[in-house]
């Protein structure tokens, strides 16, 4: 392992006992062998790993190489030691490979190792900790004080500036009819006593099936199947939708029996949820809701294989076109990590439009724990929630910082949390901490870029300064997934998607697929004023904080995954870096296994750190979690780190043939070819099927 690593892993940990380390957490503090129970252990091998990555000259190595042996071949710990061990020889292997190719890296490791090791200076603080995010987390630098961040804004909104050379001649004009809303759902099964649940039998009998199969897939926070409904999303999100469409009603502004369209998506944890949940949804909707204005269609997982079998693949045959057609059914469906359900949400747009209801123009996702404020939207913004949609902004052509041609063919919002809104509308949902770091924070720290970019892109007010005048705005990179939306003609021209294998921010993934596609490239327009409340607090508290350690994991595998991907793309590392950074670009970094290992292993130490039997139980809980989540991808990604090149061509080829498809039914549908008419037919009936009857309300 090279020695000046080594150096940063002891003062990130500490020598002895009575240290007081960068990251305050003392790891020999936690190494205790003589402990024998599973949170003992776990804290054990967590603490002798970093002990280990700390090199031979820390006191305790051999302690720590020891320990790790004697639990090689436990059945319990195997593989969270395998785990482990395989960190230290990746996380070596790369630092040995940074350092003999990289001079940069080099040259800060050496400045970093002698101010470490410089006994006339102190051993911590911002100088200190500003030189170790130089190497392994360098768009977090430079985010201590005020000044050093108003410095950093304005800099990163230049960048991001844009001047309008021609405004779309076509914006959306009606925006009830020419937008498609979507929206994804996560179900699971009910955790309590299905007897306690106010379901109707026939659900309750499925249920007691399908809570016996095997868990498929896995979500971050998803609805159990029954709960109450007060804390269900899905009524929450399509309420706040539906008292969006009101507010309109009652301005004016749309007809009294005006009604919208929403694509929903279900995502179950098991498949056979995908069955009933359909009957679930309508049954909770008559019940709680009096949804007059929506106009709600569900796809699972069966109904999007429908789609495949019954209209891609025949459509696909008949014109004879290239492609695996049997890779649309993986492709293209609802389950499994969240960029599948995102690209199917943005795409079903195109098919809408061409098979289903021409008038579509633009599809808009919003997440089910966000509403529209429209009341304050009016009054801060001068604009109300569907009147955004209508700027002709949205589709202009336009010139960025760099004078490279771009199209503005996505849309962009923001977000404002429910707790924040009385303060401001504009009140950023994300905010720099006023905390020191401490624990993984120490060597990475997203919150510093996302507080940033959250107040250079998110929060440009058109009306203030150099924005006067309505030809200048902001590209965004930086999006939320619930506030974005694309024209259909960009959908169908650039062809953007997210790879089925992102399982964390799919959104930011989404536009990384085109980033330098065509010319001239697609960005998204940053649409003023066009903010959203964030209610999670309000509508699945308990059940965010139940997913707490999951979401902790998510970020990891976010770091693995985004960093691979960006190597799969077919533009340089160094200039994807450049354009997405800071905030999205903080996750692909050039030392992903040891960035994802550091933090890992800090996070699990800060955990234990209270020595209580709560931190005690989360500590364990992230170890179990965490290895059982990230040893099959940390395998994956060295073992066969073509992977994710073959997946993302293999999708790529299969959007590509999904949208040829549309291309040769829209030129035989205005021919009027029965065979594109009868396709039609079955389209308009498989999109039937998945139609919501919402019962009298409606």
């Amino acid at each position: 392992m090279n020695r000046e690593f080594q150096t940063l892993v002891k003062h990130l940990i500490g020598l002895a006992r009575e240290d007081e380390p960068l990251t305050k957490t003392n790891l020999p503090q936690q190494f205790r062998p003589s402990r024998g129970e599973n949170y003992s252990i776990a804290r054990n091998l967590n603490a002798a790993f970093l002990l280990l990555l700390a090199g031979e000259t820390h006191p305790l190595y051999g302690e720590a190489l020891t320990y790790l042996q004697k639990l090689e071949d436990h059945p319990s710990w195997r593989e969270t030691v395998s785990f482990y061990r395989q960190g230290l020889q990746l996380v070596n292997e790369e630092i040995s490979q940074q350092y003999s190719s990289n001079e940069s890296f080099r040259r800060k490791m050496a400045e970093l190792n002698s101010a470490l090791n410089d006994s006339t200076k102190p051993s911590g603080g911002p100088a200190i900790i500003e030189q170790i995010r130089g190497v392994l987390f360098p768009e977090g630098k430079s985010l201590e004080t005020p000044e050093d961040r108003q410095a950093r804004i304005s800099s990163l909104r230049e960048k991001r500036t844009v001047e309008i050379t021609d405004f779309n001649p076509s914006p959306i004009s009606e925006p009830l009819k020419e937008v498609l809303f979507t929206s994804n759902i996560l179900l699971t099964v009910p955790s309590v006593d299905l007897e306690k649940l106010s379901l109707k039998s026939s659900l309750k009998r499925a249920l007691e099936t399908i809570a016996r199969e095997e868990q498929s897939y896995w979500y971050d926070h998803p609805i159990p199947v029954g709960i109450d409904p007060k804390h269900n999303e899905a009524l929450y999100g399509m309420e706040g939708l539906e008292e969006a469409v009101r507010f309109e009603v009652k301005r004016g502004e749309a007809e009294t029996d005006s009604t919208l369209t929403c694509v929903l998506s279900a995502s179950v944890t098991h498949k056979g949820l995908s069955g009933i949940v359909k009957d679930y949804l309508e049954e909770e909707f008559r019940k709680e809701k009096n949804i007059r204005h929506l106009n709600l269609y569900l796809f699972t997982e069966d109904d999007t294989a429908r789609l495949v079998d019954q209209i891609l693949i025949p459509a696909a045959k008949k014109y004879d076109l290239a492609g695996d057609y049997q890779l649309l059914y993986q492709t293209i469906g609802v389950n499994g990590e969240y960029g599948r359900h995102y690209s199917f949400l943005k795409a079903i747009a195109a098919f809408w439009r061409i098979l289903i209801d021409p008038r579509i123009k633009a599809t808009f996702k919003i997440d089910l724990d966000q509403v529209f404020p429209q009341q304050r939207l009016v009054t801060e913004s001068g604009t109300s929630a569907f009147q955004h949609f209508q700027t002709p902004a949205w589709g202009a052509a336009a010139t960025d910082s760099q004078g490279r041609s771009i199209e503005l063919g996505m849309i962009a919002g923001a977000l404002v949390n429910s707790g924040d809104i009385d303060r401001s509308l504009y009140s950023p949902d994300v905010t720099f901490p006023d905390q020191e770091p401490a624990g993984e924070e120490v060597v990475f720290w997203s919150r510093l870029p996302q507080a940033l970019s959250t107040e250079a892109e998110m929060m440009t007010r058109y009306g203030e300064n150099s924005f006067a005048g309505g030809r200048r705005a902001i590209q965004r990179i930086h999006v939320t997934g619930g506030t974005t939306g694309i024209l259909v003609e960009a959908l169908r021209k650039y062809r953007p998607f997210t790879p089925s294998f992102i399982g964390r921010a799919e959104d930011q993934a989404y536009l990384l697929s085109v980033l330098f596609s065509g010319s001239p490239h697609l960005r998204y327009l940053h649409q003023d004023g066009l903010i959203m409340r964030h209610d999670k607090q309000l509508v699945a508290k308990d059940v965010i904080r139940a997913s707490s350690i999951g979401k902790m994991v998510g970020e990891y595998v976010r770091t693995l995954l985004f960093s691979f991907y960006v190597k799969a793309l077919p533009w340089p590392f160094a200039k994807i870096k450049e354009e997405i950074d800071p905030f999205t670009g903080c996750f692909v970094s050039s030392v992903p296994w040891t960035v994802t290992y550091l933090r890992f292993a800090l996070q699990v130490a800060t955990l234990f750190k209270s020595d209580n039997r709560e931190g005690s139980r989360s500590g364990h809980e992230l170890v179990r979690i965490g290895v059982s989540r990230l040893k099959g991808l940390v395998g994956q990604l060295h073992g066969q780190p073509d992977t994710l090149v073959d997946q993302y061509r293999q999708e790529r080829s299969s959007w590509n043939l999904f949208y040829d498809v549309l291309d040769k039914l829209e030129e035989d549908l205005k021919k009027n070819e029965p065979f594109a008419v009868d396709l039609r037919r079955r389209a308009v009936a498989c999109v039937d099927e998945c139609r919501l009857d919402l019962g009298s309300g409606r």
